[in-house]
């Protein structure tokens, strides 16, 4: 997954911070998020925020909100800082705020089987991947109809104007239109930025201008 960044530096702290490995260069600064490698590449200035989101083991949701309090700002709205997730999809979840303004989530899938995890600290490790990246498109029924054709298909039995989400349980393409912001506190706009991202699908699907699924 290759998203721009204005701040690599920040970004190598702040994954560190949450101890993931980072490997930075003149291009920019990589993440190892478990599963999944994160490449921030040094970008033209942009607006708005990045959403990611990072799945945590059915089970381990307590553990991990503790050890995310330890190393980030954990985002509250009236006091609240866990929340359910939309539809059907049957998730909890808690936001921080990331380096270079990016919108960060740790969700607990229930669709996932639960773990036998120790009763010990959460530890970087256990997390499963990121499964949500936001994108900005103009069209977001266009761009689901285009998802749909390449075998991605809506998730979670909620859809609502301007948002869509698209994919299954271990990874979620957000599509959002210009100027959406993001949960929970709705103050950070969507950053309408060339997204890339790897999913296996043995074809591209071209959403947005330098945003392609692949």
């Amino acid at each position: 997954m290759t998203l721009p960044t204005r701040d690599a530096a920040a970004d190598a702290d702040a994954y560190s911070a949450l101890g993931f490995p980072t490997r930075t260069s003149s291009e920019g600064v990589e993440v190892e998020v478990c599963a999944t490698r994160l490449a921030f590449t040094d970008g033209p200035g942009y607006r708005g925020a990045h959403h990611l989101a990072v799945t945590i083991p059915t089970g381990a949701f307590r553990a991990a909100r503790e050890w995310l309090g330890e190393r980030a700002d954990v985002i509250a709205v009236d006091g609240r800082d866990e929340f359910a997730g939309p539809g059907t999809w049957d998730s909890r979840s808690v936001y921080f705020r990331g380096p270079d303004e990016q919108v960060l989530e740790l969700i607990e899938r229930r669709a996932l089987p639960a773990v036998d995890r120790p009763d010990a600290p959460f530890r970087a490790a256990e997390v499963v991947g990121v499964s949500e990246v936001g994108v900005v498109v103009d069209d977001v029924d266009a761009a689901v109809r285009a998802l749909g054709d390449a075998g991605l298909h809506p998730y979670g039995g909620f859809a609502a104007p301007g948002f869509a989400a698209v994919g299954d349980v271990h990874g979620l393409v957000i599509l959002v239109a210009p100027g959406r912001a993001w949960v929970p506190e709705g103050t950070q706009s969507a950053a309408a930025t060339p997204v890339v991202v790897d999913a296996g699908l043995g074809r591209e699907v071209v959403l947005a201008p330098g945003a392609r699924i692949r």
